[in-house]
């Protein structure tokens, strides 16, 4: 691999792996609320949030952290600007305290903060005017949960935390790094690189969200997924792999505050890339350097076939990470590169359906199904039996068969989220 490539690979992790607290999306709103709140440079007196459909959609059902059980939208804006911290992005309301708390209820109440739902904008799409004495400041997020396209006070650009807008020019192209990932790319770096290069980083996402992958199996939250699974069959290495990662999804959908490192913009994929890794370096006796490859080799696959689907969107993001888990248990169980692309076209074949319907507990149901078709796509590739070409949307070579099912996912299903949406927000009778 070329040094260009190289650096390539590593820059993607950095970018990818950073620590959130609580569901991304509602933690977006909040930034988004605590960089306005910071650029008016005063308490806000009214709050106007205006969200794609995708941001609605995750935000309704999740609790917002550190909120002490509050959910929506408006309870994230008012929480992020009454005690968010605009330094930690993904962060923001780790610091939020009982004061803060009464407060948001005191202003949600008051009705403080209005939502409005935008259409013919990107699918992650956050803009706050923040408004008091008489003058506004505007925060807007776009495409990516940290990317700031507009922040200004009163018309004027300003730069609060060191932040400040970087709006893109639409006539120049700038290329995303994440195009120069394939199947073979992420294989060779994975399984070559100096590991002094990503150990820190890898083994600080396997030890933090570790943490809260524990803390869902043992105590009570959300729909107790993790907790189920390790009930029914403790000593079942596929029943650990998929409690694992279920069990971290159960205690942040349901307002756990603790931080985990998150994935292709969500700590659901980052904890699904993660937590059936270690179980299965756990118990084939793998040693440190074997995990941290095999985890690289998850979160990377993952950022290749989320790339082709986009940030948010109908298609449920366990699946891309799953085929992640599923890359990274292959290779711990000594698979080849050809048997690796196999369990990536094997699960995405099985669970390519399975729709996202916001952000909330059973979030974690779908995590442990797809994490088990992608335990199975690897058990099918190790012993040579898999899906081939002409199987639906299998095509010649693996990179089509990812492009195929992402373009499912970005563009053949935008009118399925249309209507998720419209049935979430009461706008549909079914």
């Amino acid at each position: 691999m070329d040094a260009t490539a190289y650096a390539n690979h590593i820059a993607i992790l950095r970018e990818e792996l950073v620590c959130a607290l609580g569901c991304t999306e509602p933690i977006a709103v909040a930034y988004a609320a605590a960089l306005a709140r910071a650029a008016l440079g005063t308490m806000p007196e009214h709050l106007t949030v205006a969200c794609s459909g995708n941001i609605v959609k995750n935000v309704k059902s999740v609790t917002v952290p550190n909120s002490g059980g509050m959910r929506g939208i408006e309870a994230a804006a008012l929480l992020g600007a009454v005690g968010g911290d605009e330094t930690r992005a993904l962060e923001v309301l780790e610091a939020a305290d009982e004061a803060a708390r009464a407060k948001t209820a005191q202003l949600v109440s008051a009705g403080a903060c209005s939502v409005e739902l935008v259409e013919e904008v990107p699918n992650l799409y956050v803009r706050v005017v923040a408004t008091a004495d008489g003058h506004d400041a505007i925060a807007r997020l776009e495409e990516r949960h940290t990317n700031v396209t507009e922040l200004t006070l009163d018309g004027a650009p300003v730069t609060v935390a060191g932040v400040s807008a970087h709006e893109a020019d639409p006539t120049v192209h700038v290329a995303d790094p994440r195009e120069g990932l394939s199947l073979a790319s992420v294989w060779e770096f994975a399984t070559t690189c100096d590991l002094a290069d990503i150990d820190e980083l890898i083994s600080g996402q396997i030890t933090t969200n570790k943490v809260i992958s524990d803390e869902g199996l043992r105590n009570d939250w959300g729909a107790n997924i993790g907790r189920t699974l390790l009930r029914s069959r403790s000593n079942d290495i596929t029943c650990k792999a998929r409690a694992s990662a279920a069990a971290g999804s159960d205690a942040r959908m349901s307002g756990c505050a603790m931080p985990v490192v998150i994935c292709c913009g969500s700590g659901n994929q980052g904890i699904t890339c993660s937590m059936p890794v270690l179980e299965y370096a756990h118990e084939l006796w793998a040693s440190h350097e074997q995990l941290v490859r095999a985890v690289a080799l998850s979160d990377l696959t993952a950022v290749h076939v989320k790339y082709y689907i986009g940030e948010l969107s109908a298609f449920c993001g366990a699946v891309s990470a799953a085929c992640g888990a599923g890359a990274g248990i292959c290779l711990l169980r000594g698979g080849n590169f050809d048997q690796f692309e196999a369990t990536v076209v094997n699960t995405l074949v099985n669970v390519g359906g399975i729709v996202c319907d916001g952000a909330k507990p059973s979030c974690a149901a779908k995590i442990s199904a797809a994490v088990d078709a992608a335990i199975l796509g690897c058990d099918q590739a190790l012993t040579g039996v898999s899906f081939k070409p002409g199987d639906g949307l299998v095509g010649d070579t693996p990179e089509e068969s990812i492009r195929a099912m992402g373009y499912v996912g970005r563009v053949g299903m935008q009118p399925t989220d249309i209507e998720i949406l419209n049935i979430m927000i009461g706008k549909t009778e079914v």
